[in-house]
């Protein structure tokens, strides 16, 4: 006993608190990447290079057609100041930051992304406000508080057709009573857009989930869509939608 106890004595610190080598409720294992994140998005979203590259307001303008600042404005039209606020997934440019401003210190902010790079990234840019939280997760098992408002801005056409009904179903349980789960994406255009056949060459080529909002309602993705009400409006001669889904209960 007396060895024991002084191999535990003199045992190194760092040692020491290294020993536990599986997760507790307490110290979940860290997210997995998905494979359809490493393979289809590893060149925007994973790769540290062009995360650096990438992450600027400039690209997100050029991205949705000059359509960004009314776009966020339509999404922060939903929120009030004060409010708890969840945003599955980081969104390049000043998106996060100008949430957070709009949230304001009487409320709150949650940040949640699958990618450590995007985490560290967007960390960076909330530096100025403590009274935002930015989990390492994956959406589809984050399991915190309930909220008044979810933020989904422009994720679900980067997913896969069976991982949007994972996504919807997990949002639309993330809020409270007369809360409301707000998206923002694609929608399919008029037959007459002009930037129709640009948009529909991109999606092909590298946005292969994307048009799956083309050819199905978000409301279409929720199990318990009978649970909410369910408003829409389209933008910019339907290119980009806005879903408001409000729980009745």
């Amino acid at each position: 006993m007396d060895d024991i106890a002084r191999s535990i004595e003199y045992a190194p610190f760092h040692d020491i608190l290294t020993i536990p080598t599986e997760a507790t409720a307490d110290t979940p294992m860290p997210a997995e990447i998905p494979d359809y994140l490493q393979e289809t998005y590893y060149w925007a979203y994973i790769n540290p290079k062009n995360v650096k590259l990438l992450d600027r307001e400039i690209v997100v303008r050029t991205i949705l057609w000059q359509q960004h600042r009314k776009l966020q404005k339509l999404a922060f039209a939903e929120i009030q100041p004060g409010q708890s606020v969840l945003q599955p997934a980081s969104v390049y440019g000043s998106f996060v930051p100008n949430l957070a401003a709009h949230v304001g210190p009487e409320g709150s902010l949650d940040v949640v992304d699958v990618a450590e790079v995007q985490v560290r990234s967007v960390r960076r840019k909330l530096q100025e406000y403590p009274y935002v939280t930015v989990h390492h997760a994956n959406i589809v098992d984050f399991t915190n508080r309930p909220f008044d408002v979810v933020c989904c801005y422009f994720l679900l056409h980067e997913v896969p057709e069976d991982y949007k009904y994972k996504v919807v179903d997990r949002l639309l349980n993330k809020v409270n009573p007369g809360g409301k789960v707000v998206f923002v994406d694609y929608h399919k255009p008029r037959w007459w857009h002009p930037l129709k056949l640009i948009t529909s060459i991109v999606f092909d080529t590298l946005e292969p989930f994307a048009k799956s909002l083309w050819r199905n309602e978000i409301k279409a993705f929720a199990s318990d869509a009978d649970q909410f009400h369910w408003r829409q409006e389209t933008i910019f001669a339907g290119l980009f939608q806005k879903v408001v889904a409000t729980r009745l209960n």
